[in-house]
């Protein structure tokens, strides 16, 4: 071999090692996941039962993770506004997104969305799932469903229905009730949140509604509403002498509002796998299912690609109750 040629492959081969060794400090440079805080966007505001399942789900994961776990509200547009923020968000495990059934219930709802629900995220895990109550102002002259109905047959002008929001499953629980009772010509008020339907409610402005227990269940409790049905397949163990629809004539009448947690599209293999086994341990514990009970949900543990054919098995179930009870898409 030549000087020459002898110096170049030389050159070469330091070069090579350099890039080599480069590539793998680079390598072992990288953090673990989590190196910092990690955010989880609840898109309502606080204080209601997405904000409240964000906040039992974020104090666990703080300790399963081992780093800061930070809640931020990003409210409006019944939701959309903070699921377009996630949807545009790195796909590094440190932006989440926790929210309720609205997520699968927008798209059928709207026709222009700044993001698409399926494809721009990961779905990551099913969390917790409850029923609603349906309940009336004391006022209303009915203490089942059944005499509710006829009230309302009777002297349509006398009643009206309130729902939390555009698309949540309390309109859509309203919607099928009262599609399948043959009472679509009813008025129905459409809030910005529980709390202030439930001002209304209870103040008598409105007369029923259906939403979740965490939400309803203190105003019944106190008797500032009288629950007439739950939405679930069985009686809660909170309300246990209020029957349920299908117990009070519509027998094939359930519905949950359920929570589950997101990241954005193309989540890491390895970020996704943590996320959904801490979620996993997370909502097994004992202190969770307790508290959660408090609010009127149950655990409801899905994985990844469990949570994605549950949502479009819901997105389809979905799908019929609006075009059956005729709701109209924006």
């Amino acid at each position: 071999m030549s000087p020459s040629i002898r110096r170049r492959f030389l050159g070469n081969s330091i070069a090579f090692i350099g890039l080599a060794g480069a590539a793998c400090a680079g390598a072992w440079a990288q953090p673990a996941y989590p190196a910092r805080s990690v955010t989880i966007v609840v898109p309502h505001p606080a204080g209601g039962s997405v904000d409240s399942v964000a906040r039992l789900y974020a104090d666990k994961l703080r300790d399963t993770l081992g780093v800061a776990v930070v809640i931020e509200n990003r409210a409006g547009a019944s939701g959309m506004i903070g699921a377009e923020y996630v949807a545009r968000a790195a796909p590094d495990g440190y932006t989440l997104y926790l929210n309720a059934s609205i997520h699968s219930i927008n798209p059928l709802l709207y026709r222009k969305m700044k993001f698409d629900a399926v494809r721009d995220f990961t779905p990551v895990s099913l969390l917790a799932q409850g029923a609603l109550i349906f309940s009336v102002n004391p006022q209303v002259p009915a203490n089942t469903v059944q005499e509710l109905v006829a009230k309302v047959r009777a002297a349509p002008d006398k009643y009206n229905f309130v729902t939390s929001g555009y698309g949540s499953a309390g309109h859509l629980g309203i919607a099928q009730f009262l599609h399948e009772n043959q009472l679509t010509g009813m008025p129905l008020a459409l809030y910005k949140g529980s709390a202030p339907a439930l001002t209304d409610l209870v103040g008598g402005q409105v007369s029923a509604m259906m939403d979740p227990f965490l939400s309803s269940l203190p105003y019944v409790k106190a008797g500032k509403l009288r629950a007439l049905a739950v939405t679930g397949r069985e009686r809660s163990p909170l309300l246990p002498d209020v029957p349920t629809l299908r117990e009070s004539g519509m027998k094939d009448f359930e519905l949950y509002s359920w929570y589950g947690l997101w990241a954005p599209a193309k989540l890491p293999a390895p970020i996704l796998d943590l996320l959904q086994e801490s979620s996993a341990k997370i909502m097994a514990l004992p202190e969770i299912r307790a508290r959660l009970a408090t609010f009127g949900f149950d655990p409801a543990y899905k994985n990844s690609a469990d949570f994605a054919k549950f949502i479009d098995a819901e997105t389809l179930r979905y799908k019929g109750v609006i075009e059956a009870a005729h709701i109209a898409i924006e």
